[in-house]
């Protein structure tokens, strides 16, 4: 599924590396944003050489655009081979997002209605991006904000049926399913159970925003805090249902200090080894 380690990562940020380097002992695996490193050279690929050289490495992707209605962007794709050949990351991954319209891009990633139609431009998509890499990848589940009346299956059923025609793997992201659950008014854990979880190769963990509106509360996915209690506890009951997976902790903005992202990997280790409790139930 992949070979990443099983163990505990987090998201690389330049602010961090010289922390890094001084140790950076319990962190499994590191995770870079593949379209921060497609040009050819300087400070950016100094440093992710180097991490690389001590390090497993997870390269996950943000501008495929992989449910977009137009075809996969040819150089975009050549970019990240170049990327995967020149690092040999253990694990690549991208989401069920749609990011462009025509030429422009757009620094979202966007809902897609669940149809048939989507689930073949989706898996053409997938095929194409495993093929150009020589790798299998990783589909991860969005955060979402809103729901299509043309949807003809649920999310769960839509990330199955891709698995079974293209082979990919998924990535499961927990908090992604806290918040597209609360914004739906819908329960987590049945959304878990449905889930097909023998794809899973990897899970991630992030914090979010929430926001009270007249209609009850809306969650953004944020990548902003530390990972919520109920996130927590959803991840535990995940992990002993299906065992350890490796698992990143995502903390995209406002960064803390070093310290405190590692304190998050860390606690991400002990629920793997079995060791804690969450604090509180969703």
């Amino acid at each position: 599924m992949t070979d990443l380690p099983l163990g505990a990562g987090v998201g690389f940020k330049p602010e961090h590396f010289a922390a890094i380097r001084s140790g950076a002992r319990g962190i499994s695996f590191f995770e870079v944003h593949a379209e921060n490193y497609l040009g050819a050279g300087g400070p950016p690929h100094a440093q992710l050489t180097a991490l690389r050289a001590d390090h497993a490495l997870s390269v996950h992707g943000v501008g495929l655009s992989i449910g977009g209605a137009r075809g996969l962007d040819k150089g975009h794709l050549a970019r990240l081979r170049e990327l995967c050949d020149r690092y040999q990351p253990e694990s690549f991954s991208e989401h069920l997002a749609w990011s462009s319209h025509g030429d422009h891009y757009l620094n979202d990633l966007l809902p897609l209605p669940y149809t048939a139609e989507t689930l073949a431009l989706v898996c053409d998509h997938v095929d194409q991006v495993q093929a150009a890499l020589g790798r299998r990848m990783l589909l991860e589940n969005p955060a979402t904000y809103v729901t299509f009346a043309q949807s003809q299956m649920p999310e769960t059923e839509f990330l199955a049926q891709v698995v079974a025609r293209t082979g990919c793997g998924l990535l499961l992201d927990i908090n992604n399913v806290f918040v597209s659950c609360t914004n739906h008014r819908i329960d987590p854990r049945g959304y878990l159970a449905d889930y097909p979880m023998a794809a899973v190769g990897e899970i991630h963990l992030g914090g979010h925003e929430a926001e009270d509106l007249p209609s009850g509360p809306l969650l953004i996915d944020s990548h902003g805090a530390a990972v919520a209690d109920p996130v927590w506890t959803l991840y535990a009951e995940v992990i002993a249902r299906i065992g350890p997976r490796p698992t990143l902790v995502e903390w995209d903005n406002d960064l803390p200090e070093w310290p405190v992202l590692a304190a998050e990997a860390t606690r991400t280790a002990r629920l793997l080894a079995g060791i804690g409790v969450p604090a509180h139930a969703c």
